[in-house]
């Protein structure tokens, strides 16, 4: 088994900023300053984004390297690269049910969009590091909720289970189990920038927030001030979740 992982990349370009906030723009990953580099999270891969004196102009050989990127909704994706004049080495296209696209960003750099069908992800993406689990009464009924309410991508285990992809860093095995009894506490913890946002999006979905008798929450049901701002409600199954404000980085310190 492998003893290290790729954790980043780095992008050096005549004008960082600039390149920094395109893949912002189209990944929807706000950049941050990390000193000498601005960084954007692409799901906990960080690309950075630095200016060298040996680098000029645009990449003469985009294809050389390829950034492979796999976006929830790559439709969405290539919607924005087109708002932003990008220009296309293959545009999005459907191979039996595999979604790819290649373009090249503003520096020359090709990128490719990389979205693969869900049961082949489910043989390529199970989790080879420790992973955790949750019953629910149905898998089901669990893989509507995870998957149309809470946007996870759920893919199946080839048995009556199924893989929840929290995100790329994280996957939760959720097994069946008629005579389930939910736990006694919050069994996952879902990190968001804004914690009221993501109250009023779910609200709007249907999904029901609870109040604890004595616990310091707003009308929204979101408890604030007691650390990070967080928000509790539960799947069908019963078992509580919550969204929780996310710590940001302070790359600064």
């Amino acid at each position: 088994m492998a003893t290290a992982s790729v954790n980043s990349l780095i992008l050096s370009s005549p004008d960082p900023a600039a390149l920094a906030q395109w893949y912002g723009t189209v990944f929807e990953a706000p950049p941050m300053a990390m000193g000498p580099y601005t960084v954007i999270d692409l799901d906990g891969f960080f690309v950075m984004f630095d200016k060298r004196d040996d680098v000029t102009g645009p990449n003469p050989n985009g294809s050389r390297i390829l950034l492979n990127i796999e976006p929830d909704d790559p439709a969405a994706v290539a919607a924005r690269i087109d708002g932003l004049g990008g220009t296309w080495i293959s545009p999005l296209e459907d191979r039996d049910g595999d979604q790819f696209a290649t373009a090249v960003d503003p520096d020359g750099n090709w990128i490719q969009l990389v979205r693969i069908r869900d049961e082949m992800e489910a043989q390529m993406g199970a989790p080879t590091t420790p992973f955790s689990g949750f019953a629910v009464r149905d898998v089901q009924e669990a893989t509507v909720f995870y998957r149309d309410l809470l946007g996870m991508r759920v893919l199946p285990n080839g048995t009556d289970m199924a893989w929840i992809r929290i995100d790329r860093r994280t996957t939760v095995l959720a097994y069946p189990k008629p005579d389930h009894v939910p736990a006694a506490h919050t069994i996952l913890n879902i990190p968001t920038r804004d914690v009221g946002s993501k109250v009023a999006e779910l609200t709007a979905k249907g999904i029901t927030f609870l109040r604890y008798d004595g616990s310091p929450q707003d009308e929204d049901g979101v408890m604030r001030g007691y650390g990070p701002d967080i928000a509790w409600f539960t799947d069908p199954s019963g078992n509580v979740l919550s969204v929780v404000a996310m710590v940001e980085p302070d790359f600064e310190s």
